[in-house]
């Protein structure tokens, strides 16, 4: 089975753990340019008046393209008191908010450098929310293809062994996105009970906060059902 290749996320949507769950391993690519608008700094929730995206703030350099391990994060706005006060709001009076709120404060409140540290620092809590065991090799130089075994002669002719097979990867940076649906070779996650879903429906492609908040420990099973 090919090896998952993934962008830095924050906190990352249920689709991501799906895949996540079926791989002993995937690979973040650190090194990719960073994307505005995307998974890497933004996460949704649904709270009483519907879907609302929780954006981080970063410090950008005007006209460059920066890789992701160097772009920083921007503290000039309160923003992770103001995603911690929507948080709050949407699930404060679900059963489990109280299993998973002060882990989520401890991150947000710790003020990282760069924006990758707080992805990982996310992405690693939802795993453990999951009991997921996923390994996430970090790539701090951009992916870009499978890496070709060299086999030849040494002058003299002493043959080079042959390195050990390279990852077979399946990249999905660009699959993942806010504003574009799933490719059709990754299904969805099923339909989970969620707190407005009386009043705005189901409510689809939500962060893993809002699975974890609605279901506890359940999660880990709805994130594997097929």
């Amino acid at each position: 089975m090919a090896t998952p290749l993934l962008s830095a996320f924050y906190f990352g949507s249920v689709d991501h753990y799906r895949l996540m769950a079926q791989h002993d391993r995937v690979i973040i690519d650190i090194g990719e340019h960073f994307e505005r608008q995307s998974y890497r700094t933004r996460t949704s929730i649904a709270g009483p008046n519907g879907k609302q995206d929780l954006v981080v703030q970063i410090s950008r350099r005007s006209g460059t393209k920066m890789p992701m391990r160097e772009v920083r994060l921007s503290y000039e706005e309160t923003w992770p008191q103001q995603h911690l006060h929507a948080i709050r709001s949407a699930y404060g009076k679900t059963p489990w908010f109280i299993h998973y709120i002060d882990e989520i404060e401890a991150v947000l409140m710790t003020k990282h450098d760069r924006l990758v540290d707080l992805d990982i620092a996310t992405m690693r809590m939802g795993l453990k929310w999951l009991g997921l065991t996923t390994e996430l090799i970090i790539e701090e130089a951009y992916v870009v293809g499978q890496p070709k075994p060299v086999i030849g002669q040494l002058a003299g002719g002493m043959e080079l062994e042959p390195p050990p097979p390279p990852l077979r990867l399946q990249d999905y940076r660009i699959c993942f996105h806010p504003k574009k649906p799933l490719p059709p070779d990754l299904l969805p996650t099923p339909p989970y009970p969620q707190v407005f879903a009386y009043r705005l429906g189901y409510v689809h492609g939500l962060s893993i906060i809002d699975l974890v908040m609605n279901t506890g420990p359940k999660a880990s099973t709805i994130i594997r059902a097929m």
